[in-house]
C-alpha cells in the first residue's frame, strides 16, 4: 500500500481513511457526503448525508466521531479474515493487505 506505513494501529487507520474521505469531499464540494460517519448538522439521504452548500468538513472532528462509532459498534473493521475489536490493535498492512470497513445500519421495523 503506497504511502502507508507497514504497521499501523486501528485508530490510525480509521483516522487516515476519514482524513482522505473528508479531503475528497472538501475538494469536490459535492452536495452529498459519503463517509464512514455522519457529520453533525446533516440530513441522512439514500446515498449519504446532505451537507449545506459551501460547508467544509473538519477531518479531525469526523475522525474523532469515527473512533467513537467504532467503539460503539457503529461499523466493523475487518483485516484479512478477522475482525479488529480494539482501536489500539496493531495491523500489519504488509502481511494483511485486505482491509474492509463495514457500516452497520438498523433494519426498519426491527
Amino acid at each position: 500500500m503506497a504511502g502507508l506505513p507497514q504497521r499501523v494501529s486501528a485508530r490510525e487507520l480509521i483516522r487516515l481513511r476519514v482524513r482522505e474521505e473528508v479531503a475528497r469531499f472538501n475538494a469536490d464540494q459535492a452536495e452529498c457526503f459519503r463517509g464512514l460517519v455522519r457529520p453533525t448538522g446533516t440530513e441522512a439521504t439514500l446515498n449519504g448525508y446532505r451537507v449545506a452548500r459551501g460547508r467544509r468538513l473538519d477531518w479531525e472532528q469526523q475522525a474523532d466521531a469515527a473512533c467513537v462509532a467504532f467503539a460503539r459498534n457503529g461499523f466493523v473493521l475487518l483485516v484479512g479474515d478477522r475482525q479488529v475489536e480494539d482501536l489500539d490493535e496493531e495491523i500489519d498492512l504488509s502481511a494483511e493487505p485486505v482491509v474492509a470497513f463495514v457500516r452497520l445500519v438498523a433494519l426498519a421495523g426491527g
